[in-house]
Order: structure tokens, then sequence, then C-alpha cells
């Protein structure tokens, strides 16, 4: 009996770790960034150079509260607009824009009102906010391979004061 997991890849292979030495540690991306832009702009071979995030976060910021009417106005803005695209492609394909333009709006409505009070209604308060999530790091490391690493480091070293968050 043959395995049928073997050919199957390696989750490693699938995203590799990042390689190479560390060059430079910054703050904030935007420093990285620029720091990596600084090599580019002196003709380093940016293709040996890796950015990475360490010590990551996920950071929930919390935009407001969630009530009942900004649920229900929620609902009927999306499905408005999805209704208006129905509308107009139904309008585009037999001619005639406004009643299948009103009819998507309403119907739109009605749906969109629909898909976002039964959800809310079934979470019972316990996810009464809007929030945005992201993810976070700590710090920003630039790599580079390992025969290219000290002219690297030393080029960020000089330049280290153009990199700042401000600039």
């Amino acid at each position: 009996m043959t395995n049928p997991n073997a050919n199957a890849r390696p989750i490693a292979d699938l995203r590799p770790l990042p390689t190479g030495w560390p060059v430079g540690s910054f703050d904030h991306y935007t420093e990285a960034q620029a720091a990596v832009d600084k090599l580019s702009d002196l003709e380093f071979d940016v293709k040996q150079l890796t950015i990475v995030g360490v010590d990551l976060m996920e950071v929930e910021r919390v935009t407001g509260r969630l009530t009942w009417g900004r649920v229900i106005g929620g609902g009927a803005l999306s499905g408005a607009w999805l209704g208006v695209f129905f509308g107009v492609l139904i309008g585009i394909v037999f001619g005639n824009f406004l009643s299948p333009l009103l009819t998507g709006i309403f119907i739109g409505t009605i749906f969109g009102i629909v898909m976002a009070v039964v959800p809310y209604a079934m979470s019972s308060g316990r996810r009464d906010f809007t929030s945005q999530t992201q993810i976070v790091a700590g710090r920003y490391d630039v790599l580079c391979e390992p025969e290219r690493a000290p002219e690297a480091r030393d080029i960020i070293a000089k330049h280290r004061s153009q990199f700042t968050a401000a600039g």
C-alpha cells in the first residue's frame, strides 16, 4: 500500500523561514523600508535582503459602539449598494434602467438589513462594539545573505540618521 502523502511537500517548504544575518533593527517598518531603499539607491543587490517583523502582536483597536441603529443602517446601506449594482446590470441587459434600479435598491436594502440584523441578534450583546484588527511587530529586522552582510550593515550604520520614522 502506498502512502498518499508521500509526494506532499512539508509545510516548511511552503513558507520557508527567512535566512541571512541581521544588518539593521528598527522600531518602525518605515525605517526598515527606508534602509532597504537607501541600499537600493546605492545599487546594492536588494534581492539579498529581507525585512522581518519580530515579536508579532494582534492589535484590535475599538472604533465605536455598536447599536441597533448602526447595524440596521449599515446593513441597509450595503444592501442598497448591492441592489444598485444588480439594478444597473439588469438595466443594461434589458434597456430599462429605472424599474430594475428601484427594485434592486429596495430588495437589496431589505436583504442587507436581514443579513446584518440576524447575526447581531444572535450575538446577544456579547460584542456591542466595532473594531479594526491588525498585526504589528515589536521591531523590524533587515536580514542579508552572509556574503554581503558586512557591507549592508556598514551602509545602514553610516546612514542610520536618515531612517527615522519622522523622515
